[in-house]
């Protein structure tokens, strides 16, 4: 490996296809390639230390502009992989320092790569989010049931409607799971992750679910009717389904 240089892992597939290379462009502008052990093929690509270095990752991932650039390029990289065969893809800023780590890599983690290959060939992972419904305008007071004036009967429709709003969150949440529930069943794997805020999901209700699910290619229709009947069917919650996404909520290497 060239001094100051290190190596950015992508993904690792069981079925290196090389035309597939030519077709890439990575994080660095790079054009990736394959390490191979074990049975197995790293996509990787080599970066400079000074921009994705520890030190560099570290600053460099504060720059939001510069972090969306880089992941945009991260995943057309692995999509494009995924769209040859099955990959696992690799978190964000996985960097080695050298071939022979990745190797290493590939070698001690085998059965698991061979597992999580195994799972993902022929799935693809699909998100759902659910989010509590907007709460319904209140009825306007019928006018004189409040004899103590009118901050009294203020008072007394913001406690009705915050105990309203707590039956609707406690009913959302209820419909969330089983929605949940229900779409896991129709799914080879599934995972939640920690809702998102507001602002990262670009939606105004809060989000109370945030659902991942590996499903069969063949059964997709039937999988996106399901979240669709699911929004439909449930009062308190609106149901987003998001993707095709690949495997990143299944991928077995959670540390470098």
């Amino acid at each position: 490996m060239v001094e100051g240089q290190g190596v950015w892992l992508y993904a690792v597939t069981g079925q290196p296809d090389p035309a597939v290379l030519g077709e890439l462009t990575g994080v660095a502008a790079e054009t990736p390639r394959f390490v191979e052990a074990a049975g197995f093929a790293a996509v990787v690509g080599d970066v400079p230390l000074s921009s994705f270095g520890e030190e560099a990752l570290h600053r460099n991932l504060e720059d939001l502009d510069w972090l969306a650039a880089v992941a945009r390029a991260h995943d057309s990289v692995i999509v494009s992989l995924i769209d040859r065969g099955p990959a696992i893809p690799m978190r964000l800023a996985t960097v080695y320092h050298g071939d022979d780590r990745v190797r290493h890599l590939l070698e001690s983690r085998a059965a698991e790569f061979g597992r999580a290959l195994g799972q993902v060939a022929g799935r693809t992972e699909w998100g759902v989010k659910i989010f509590v419904a907007p709460a319904p305008e209140p009825a306007p007071a019928a006018g004189g049931p409040f004899p103590r004036g009118a901050g009294t009967a203020y008072l007394a429709r913001r406690r009705a409607a915050l105990t309203s709003r707590e039956r609707q969150e406690q009913c959302a949440v209820e419909q969330a799971n089983r929605t949940h529930a229900a779409l896991a069943a129709l799914a080879d794997d599934a995972r939640t992750h920690p809702p998102q805020s507001r602002a990262l999901a670009g939606e105004d209700a809060p989000m109370i679910l945030n659902g991942a699910y590996l499903v069969d290619n063949r059964h997709t229709l039937r999988f996106a009717e399901a979240v669709a009947a699911c929004d439909q069917d449930n009062d308190a919650i609106v149901v987003r389904l998001t993707g095709p996404w690949p495997p990143y909520s299944f991928s077995v290497l959670e540390e470098p």
